[in-house]
């Protein structure tokens, strides 16, 4: 039987390739390999990739109770930011409980509860910016996407029962990013050797000092969420502190400390910048601009923040969006219980096999002309879970999926009734690596052109003329 394909290049500069230039690393062995194939990076077996949806299929619904489990603790490289107790980093029957007691907390009709919280940090952010003043969207997104995680996640508001913790926590978790936002900072991630500590003037002492104050302040909300219940609060964290599993057990404190960090870094800078890709898309191109606002014009989102989820214009954008440069570029990985044949080429337990999204979202039988910004494929086609999964799939599906997806289209709606913009430079934006996540090169520049009243007045075809 043949031997699954690689790249002839050596493990160290695939490995560099893959920190500096992933989506174009994912595309020149996709070229060379075909759909299926095996890269030397992250893994001393190396990791298999497969972007055919019957294979994607296949790992995703057959894993810890089928042919293939999903081994969290080989996620080791997310564990600084996460923790040894995330979600994230666990397996099987552990995996299974912590999903259970947090996904109420996501279920798609809490959505209501956190609108005034999303329609209020969107309006704030945009309020501040002065007519005229060029900014990063990049950066609006994330302070909204902050305050609506510390809001609807922590229930934390500024000046909170005096001791503030909403104020203290931005600076620190924006740091902590900023840290390993570079290809060349998230190298630590990945090459634990430099990994070391040489106090807080070296950049790895330095992101554990604001990881050591970050702990401090969830560990002192933690602690005063128990001493002082109350039941009429309907933030996540509250919920979680009140969930109890088959076994009338809750969540320990490190456990809660862990899943917290993983919606603070995982929901909030995922969703800035898918926020920050949507508005550059949305401003690049006059007649997806102009679509838009007709279809918002129909709407009052103050009366009926639910309406927003339903649009089916706004829905294929959202989609497009997420589809074109898709934040998350692989799935986590599943491995096989026991040799077998996965696509025509032998595989053993302890191969580590991966849905590679990127390269599912450009695969061009399933979408032409991949690299062209068109939401209306995803009016003309329903899409399967395994051909457009920007979330991922199966047992490992982002939690926060329905909460991303609500935030990101009111966040949007709210923006385009409100305010007009004019992206701030003409040249195309490219995707680069920001973290462990895709996101836009410098930020997406923007200049804030103008006031709308709540409701939009002017009609799409005064836009496009």
């Amino acid at each position: 039987m043949a031997t699954l394909p690689q790249p002839t290049t050596p493990t160290l500069l695939q490995n560099i390739h893959w920190i500096a230039r992933p989506h174009e690393f994912l595309e020149r062995n996709a070229a060379e390999l075909g759909t299926t194939f095996r890269v030397n990076i992250a893994n001393p077996k190396g990791l298999i990739w497969t972007s055919d949806p019957a294979l994607i299929q296949e790992i995703l619904t057959q894993d810890e109770n089928g042919r293939y489990t999903a081994p969290g603790e080989v996620n080791v490289t997310l564990a600084p930011l996460l923790g040894d107790r995330s979600m994230i980093m666990l397996s099987g029957s552990e995996h299974r409980r912590h999903r259970k007691l947090t996904m109420p907390a996501f279920h798609g009709e809490r959505m209501r509860a956190y609108t005034e919280a999303i329609l209020s940090a969107t309006r704030k952010a945009f309020g501040r910016i002065p007519s005229g003043d060029i900014f990063m969207t990049r950066a609006v997104m994330q302070e909204i996407t902050m305050d609506v995680i510390l809001t609807a996640v922590f229930g934390l508001q500024a000046d909170d029962r005096g001791n503030d913790r909403f104020a203290r926590i931005k600076p620190i978790v924006t740091n902590m990013l900023d840290m390993l936002a570079s290809p060349l900072s998230v190298s630590v991630l990945f090459f634990p050797i430099l990994q070391q500590d040489w106090g807080t003037w070296s950049p790895w002492g330095r992101f554990l000092e604001q990881r050591k104050q970050l702990d401090t302040l969830l560990f002192a909300e933690i602690a005063d969420r128990r001493a002082n219940p109350d039941p009429s609060r309907n933030d996540v964290l509250n919920m979680l502190l009140d969930t109890r599993d088959e076994d009338g057990e809750t969540l320990t404190d490190d456990e809660l400390r862990d899943e917290l960090m993983t919606m603070l870094f995982a929901g909030h800078e995922t969703t800035a910048t898918a926020l920050a890709w949507a508005t550059y898309w949305i401003h690049n191109d006059r007649q997806i601009y102009a679509n838009l606002i007709d279809e918002l014009g129909m709407i009052d989102i103050d009366a009926d923040p639910m309406t927003v989820f339903r649009l089916p214009y706004l829905t294929a954008v959202c989609n497009e969006t997420l589809r074109i440069y898709p934040v998350a570029m692989l799935t986590f990985p599943r491995t096989p219980i026991e040799p077998l044949e996965f696509g025509g080429y032998p595989i053993a337990p302890g191969d580590l096999l991966m849905a590679s999204i990127y390269l599912l979202h450009h695969n061009p039988t399933i979408y032409p002309d991949s690299k062209t910004f068109n939401p209306d494929r995803f009016l003309d086609r329903q899409y399967s879970p395994f051909e457009f999964m920007p979330f991922g799939a199966g047992s490992r599906r982002c939690l926060g999926m329905a909460l991303a997806q609500f935030e990101m289209k009111l966040v949007l709606a709210a923006l385009l009734q409100g305010w007009t913009l004019e992206l701030a430079e003409k040249t195309p934006v490219v995707p680069q690596r920001r973290g462990v996540t895709l996101g836009p090169k410098g930020g997406v520049l923007a200049k804030l052109t103008g006031v709308r009243s709540a409701r939009v007045q002017q009609s799409a075809a005064a836009i496009v003329g």
